[in-house]
């Protein structure tokens, strides 16, 4: 018969639709945790300040993140402001608030 009736499954009782909701505001508990948690955490790296830059940069698979202190941070910064390129133009104002650039 291509039309049969399929049986159907018996009604979920109340002790069911409670675990199922209870589960489900379980993981939404988490998951507002996790985002909550990733928007006040930025990271390690943090903003660039101190002598230290952190760039985030497009690139290929999304984004790239480069982060340089000291002498490497300093070579960086006087390519940026050297050149005209959109790597220099990202990097520039990271520079300044790292201290390492020219101020506006």
């Amino acid at each position: 018969m291509p039309f049969a009736r399929q049986p159907t499954a018996e009604p979920t009782t109340k002790r069911e639709r409670r675990l199922i909701v209870a589960v489900g505001a379980a993981l939404l508990g988490v998951l507002a945790i996790v985002g909550i948690w990733s928007a006040l955490r930025p990271g390690s790296y943090g903003s660039s300040k101190g002598g230290c830059i952190t760039v985030n940069l497009p690139s290929s698979m999304g984004g790239s993140l480069i982060h340089q202190c000291g002498a490497d941070a300093r070579a960086t910064c006087r390519h940026a402001f050297a050149s005209a390129g959109p790597v220099s133009l990202l990097t520039r104002p990271q520079c300044r608030l790292a201290g390492l650039g020219p101020s506006r």
